[in-house]
């Protein structure tokens, strides 16, 4: 056990935290480590719920405040708001001083973070890399940060395998699982009672979870996806509620957030929209959902755990790894009606209830996180060589 560690985590979004927020707490609790938190993004924004007051609710310390998003729609403002973040983290990390920070996924400004990181000569633990979603951006972010870190988490073998493939030391590669899934097998969840006063609404006994992102390397079509998709859902309002989740910060995610409200304006009565639910809340909806529509990695990764359907919609996950409880469709209304049409029928409901599979589960997926943050050796950081995989092309 390597005595006083300092391991900050950095988090920028809900969906980050709620996967995030089982490891800072064992960090947290943990005799030879010194916990430190960066929030920035979308939880500092009123915009998108204030959400930095979930971790503080936690029982969680804030250690550094990084404002950088700026209130622009568009890939331009995406990057300007890149460069804010770098500015901000330069001081944060700087005045900090971690031994090791901890970075979850492939958004934008986790680029910006493990930018800040590397320059700073401070070593990065990259979870769930490896992995591909053609549709967005975040793939080529994703695998930027990956030969940026020192140590490597990735949620299934085969995503080990690519992370090496990418020249990093088998050593230093781990097949933990995936952290979110991990998380749901301990959380103690809400009635459906529960959220539904916590929602101030009802949700009934059938009812769909819909979340839908930008697909930031489709830039032009998200007008016409939303449309085919409300159009679509429209069909299915006679006997089911939605609950819809708004999407993140990326480019037109406000135009989609926009249409997707305008679309609720008359239905109060059968659709719930929300700019969070938060990790308990929706881990509760999932339990009790028919079936999840959409394009967000959720769908893809925890709903399986939950015994339920997902409507994948459109490429931006194209590439990653899937069960048998997924059905993928083009975000167009007649291929998302025929989706529906599968996801919804009750051999289909049965057959995931009874023989679904999630491939990003793992045992311990926890456990062996802490462990190896917590023990192994980090070597000067300048001194990360890339390992060669010899092969004939």
């Amino acid at each position: 056990m390597i005595s006083g560690r300092k391991i900050c985590i950095l988090t920028g979004t809900r969906a980050e935290y709620g996967i995030l927020s089982s490891l800072m707490k064992e960090l947290k609790n943990h005799p030879d480590v010194t916990l430190q938190i960066i929030a920035m993004n979308m939880h500092l924004s009123p915009e998108y719920g204030l959400t930095y007051k979930e971790i503080e609710a936690d029982g969680f310390v804030i250690d550094k405040k990084v404002e950088m998003l700026l209130s622009s729609d568009t890939a331009v403002g995406t990057v300007k708001s890149m460069g804010l973040a770098l500015i901000g983290l330069s001081d944060a990390l700087s005045e900090l001083s971690p031994d090791i920070v901890v970075i979850l996924g492939d958004r934008y400004e986790m680029l910006a973070a493990a930018s800040a990181a590397s320059i700073l000569g401070i070593p990065i633990a990259h979870l769930h890399g490896g992995e591909i979603t053609e549709g967005a951006y975040d793939d080529f972010i994703r695998h930027a940060i990956s030969k940026m870190a020192y140590l490597h988490f990735t949620s299934t073998e085969e995503y080990r395998k690519r992370v090496i493939q990418m020249g990093e030391s088998p050593e230093r590669v781990f097949y933990v699982g995936a952290l979110g899934v991990d998380n749901i097998k301990k959380e103690t969840l809400l009635s459906l009672s529960e959220l539904e006063e916590s929602l101030g609404r009802s949700l009934g006994d059938k009812f769909l979870i819909v979340t839908y992102h930008p697909v930031t390397m489709e830039a032009g079509n998200a007008s016409e996806q939303i449309a085919a998709m409300l159009s679509a859902l429209d069909t299915v309002l006679n006997n089911y509620k939605l609950l819809i989740t708004l999407p993140n910060s990326d480019a037109d995610g406000r135009l989609i957030a926009a249409a997707i409200k305008e679309w609720a304006t008359d239905k109060e009565d059968k659709v719930i929209v929300v700019q969070s639910l938060g990790r308990k809340r929706f881990y509760t909806a999932m339990k009790y959902s028919t079936a999840i529509i959409g394009n967000s990695s959720s769908g893809i990764i925890e709903a399986p755990t939950f015994g339920i359907p997902t409507l994948n919609v459109g490429n931006r996950q194209k590439g990653r790894a899937q069960g048998n409880t997924i059905i993928n469709c083009t975000p167009d209304r007649n291929s998302i009606l025929e989706g529906l049409g599968t996801v919804l029928s009750k051999d289909f409901i049965d057959f995931v209830g009874k023989q679904g599979n999630n491939p990003y589960y793992r045992p311990d997926t926890l456990r062996d996180i802490v462990n190896i943050l917590t023990t192994y050796k980090i070597e000067k950081y300048s001194s990360k060589s890339f390992f060669d995989i010899r092969f004939e092309i």
